[in-house]
């Protein structure tokens, strides 16, 4: 019998410069993210996997992360997860520093991106690609720890020991229990009640501890499966055979990336209305798998290798 459970407590800001300027964890997880990939990818080019130039990696990383991660993952959260807010509000979608990114948004963004820039570059897109799906679970590795700091996305209620209490989820109550939670505080709004457990109050946080279910940490299984297992099983693969043809690595990336999503979506509080009797992350994973199978037919089906960027631009 486990005599107390983890209270989440953490705080999301790393270093507070004024009341409205400050470094987030999640925020410095996507530049992390960024600059692990760059340093990768460039390793990657360098030794010859990549039809990228050594001097094109930085803007082709760069633009990535602008056009692919950023506005693809904000659009892909207002349209599938709040999209009444963004038909009401459309300026919101330009509320970056309130939250909201969806991995599935991201991904398509930079499917998009990467298919601009291997027109406008005359490379192969499958062959950006492969490179671009190794270095991705990095970030989704970081960014879902951040989840974890934020005490977001948390898990289903459980009672495995290493089960957590995220204070987070006061704001999903409904009013009757928040105004129970408040009563017992002696605090007068939610957010007080999650800066006073964050300040180590020893009252509150014993309230909290009453009042709050265990749940699963889903935010880890997800950094595990879809960040850690991802990228090894990924990296070896290229690693391994050099000369894959173009389109086997994307698809391998979208396939195992539906199928870890969706284990783990099996553990995670679903964070928005269901779709058919399934969380959103599983039903939307259901269509990468097709997608996946999609870049695998089409890689056997042209058996494209790589070539030097002055070879592939010759072939326009």
């Amino acid at each position: 019998m486990i005599a107390e459970y983890y209270l989440h407590n953490l705080d999301p800001v790393l270093f507070q410069f004024t009341e409205k300027l400050a470094i987030r964890w999640y925020g410095l997880a996507y530049v992390l993210s960024f600059v692990l990939g760059f340093f990768l990818l460039r390793q990657l080019v360098r030794k010859g996997y990549s039809e990228l130039k050594e001097d094109q990696v930085a803007d082709f990383i760069t633009f990535c992360a602008l056009f692919g991660v950023m506005l693809g993952g904000r659009m892909g959260y207002m349209l599938l997860y709040d999209f009444d807010r963004f038909i009401h509000a459309p300026w919101t979608f330009f509320y970056f520093l309130q939250g909201g990114m969806a991995s599935h948004g991201g991904i398509l963004g930079l499917v998009i991106f990467t298919w601009f820039y291997a027109w406008r570059n005359k490379i192969s897109w499958c062959g950006v690609g492969d490179n671009l799906v190794v270095v991705a679970p990095i970030g989704l590795f970081l960014v879902r720890l951040a989840n974890f700091i934020n005490g977001e996305l948390y898990g289903r209620v459980t009672s495995v020991a290493w089960a957590m209490k995220f204070p987070a989820e006061i704001y999903d109550m409904v009013p009757v229990k928040i105004q129970e939670l408040l009563v017992k505080t002696g605090l007068p709004y939610p957010e007080a009640v999650i800066e006073a457990n964050r300040n180590g109050d020893v009252a509150v946080q014993a309230v909290l501890r009453e009042f709050l279910p265990p749940r699963h940490p889903s935010q880890f299984y997800e950094a595990g499966l879809e960040g850690l297992l991802l990228f090894s099983i990924l990296i070896f693969v290229r690693l391994r055979w050099k000369n894959l043809y173009h389109g086997i690595l994307t698809g391998l990336f979208f396939i195992f990336y539906a199928i870890f999503r969706i284990s783990a979506e099996n553990f995670r509080e679903p964070d928005a209305g269901l779709i058919i009797g399934l969380p959103r992350g599983q039903f939307y994973s259901l269509f990468m798998v097709l997608i996946g199978v999609a870049f695998l037919g089409f890689a056997f089906k042209n058996k494209r290798l790589n070539e030097t960027p002055v070879a592939a631009g010759k072939k326009g």
